[in-house]
This record gives C-alpha cells, sequence and structure tokens, in this order.
C-alpha cells in the first residue's frame, strides 16, 4: 500500500475524554493533527481500540481489525480450512506449512487466515493509519485465549516492503504473498466500505511490478500474487500457473517444492 499519508485531510481524535492522552500520543506518532483540525477522515481512540472513519453526512461506519469476531471469526470457524484456495496457492498440504511473508498486509486478513491454518507469518505494511489499525488489531486480539495463539504466529513490520525485502537479512521466506491495491469492481457492502476508505488513503499499488521483482529473488520456494480474476498478470516474468476463483485468483511463481520435513530417525 502506498508509502505515505497522500494529500487527503486527516485526523486523530479521542471517542471520548479519557482517551485523550492516547489520542494525542497516536497523532504525534502518525504526524497527524488533533481533534480540532479540519478533516474529510479521523482515525478515532476509544474503547473498542483504533479506527478509522470518514466524516460527514451519509459516510459509512468505521473500519477496525478485529480478529475475534465478526467476519474473520466467521471465515475462522466455516472458511473451509485447508480447503481454501488462499491456501492451495500458498502450498499447504499435509505436513507442510511454509513460512510466509505477506509484502502488502493491508488490514490482515488474509495473513490470519494462514496464521490460522499454522504458517508462521510476517507482515510487511507501509501506510502508517493501516499499520496502526493492524497493530491494534493484533494487540487486542493477543488477549483472546482462542485467538491468541493464532496471532502469536503474526509478526508485523511496518515499513516500505520493496525496500525491506532488498534489504531482507534473516532467513528467506519461503513464501511471498503479494495482494497489490487493485480498483476492485465487488460489489458487496464490506468491500465497497473498505474501499470508500482506503482508496484515498492509499491510492493503487503502481509498484506493483517492482513488488514483483523484489519477492522473486527472496523467495525460497514461490511467490503467490492475489488479483482480480480478470486483471491481467503484474508486469514481468509470466507465473507458473494460476488458480482462478469465481472472483479473484492466484498467479504462482514457482521456484522449488515445497515438501514435508522428514521425520528424524
Amino acid at each position: 500500500m502506498s508509502a505515505d499519508h497522500p494529500a487527503l485531510a486527516l485526523r486523530v481524535e479521542p471517542l471520548a475524554p479519557e482517551f485523550a492522552p492516547a489520542a494525542a500520543a497516536l497523532a504525534a506518532q502518525l504526524g497527524l493533527p488533533g481533534a480540532d483540525a479540519t478533516a474529510e477522515f479521523a482515525v478515532q481512540v476509544g474503547p473498542d481500540g483504533v479506527q478509522l472513519v470518514e466524516l460527514g453526512p451519509g459516510a459509512p461506519g468505521p473500519i477496525r481489525v478485529d480478529f475475534v469476531a465478526g467476519a474473520a471469526a466467521h471465515r475462522r470457524l466455516y472458511g473451509g480450512g485447508a480447503g481454501q484456495m488462499i491456501a492451495k496457492a500458498v502450498g499447504l498440504q499435509p505436513g507442510v506449512r511454509p513460512t510466509v511473508l505477506d509484502a502488502t498486509a493491508g488490514l490482515g486478513g488474509d495473513a490470519f487466515v494462514l496464521a490460522q491454518l499454522g504458517c508462521a507469518m510476517t507482515l510487511l505494511e507501509r501506510q502508517p493509519v493501516v499499520a496502526t489499525l493492524l497493530a491494534d488489531g493484533l494487540a487486542r486480539a493477543a488477549a483472546d485465549p482462542e485467538v491468541g495463539p493464532i496471532v502469536a504466529r503474526m509478526t508485523l513490520i511496518r515499513g516500505n516492503a520493496i525496500d525491506t525485502m532488498a534489504a531482507w537479512a534473516d532467513e528467506p521466506p519461503q513464501v511471498i504473498y503479494l495482494d497489490p491495491m487493485f480498483p476492485h469492481r465487488d460489489k458487496s457492502a464490506l468491500v465497497k466500505k473498505e474501499m470508500r476508505l482506503f482508496r484515498p488513503l492509499v491510492g493503487d499499488d503502481d509498484d506493483a511490478p517492482a513488488l514483483l521483482a523484489a519477492a522473486l529473488p527472496l523467495a525460497s520456494h514461490r511467490v503467490v500474487v492475489k488479483r482480480p480474476r480478470k486483471a491481467p498478470a503484474i508486469a514481468g516474468p509470466a507465473p507458473s500457473y494460476v488458480l482462478e476463483g469465481k472472483s479473484s485468483r492466484y498467479d504462482i511463481y514457482a521456484k522449488k517444492s515445497l515438501k514435508a520435513k522428514a521425520d528424524p530417525a
């Protein structure tokens, strides 16, 4: 997602007086004005954590990261487990749970699915407000007895994915997962609300080819790119193969096979 705040009127505000100190600290961290500033959008600090909301009449409700309830809980309980297309794209199979770098983490939904299925996840998010929402959601989920062990497998890094991958000094991830921002045409209310709030904030990922170019030499086994079903592939090498669903697809750039670790003798 886009690196910094674009030309957008954005402020940080508390939802009650007791949250004023936390809101002031967050405003300083993000380099944003406080509640008195005129703005189109607000990062709000309140009893349910940190949320992003569009201001003004007719605006949709706020967006926050919630791994415990709502859509994340429904998918965790009824999403299909390792039979989901994302699991197949990343290479999950009996005895195989690869280490995955999600280089375009966003709100962490896909990373949470893979962490639930047993993958050790590293999440990269460069847009400061989005990273703040994600960090807040992870912190709240860590206290939940059921979800805490899942998010314990999710490590968030704030920063530019291209630069971070180029300077990577740790053991390479087996799989790198990319879901660059693209003009979505999904008609669902959730996607429309998220896009209405996120599009002005993060824009499109015009550097998607550079993301792919940085990911390919770093991943030890494969790079997976999520795309709208009818969208063109990212400029660069052609994918090795494609998994196609009803509204989206996964372009897989295979380097070598993922295999289960042999049991020690």
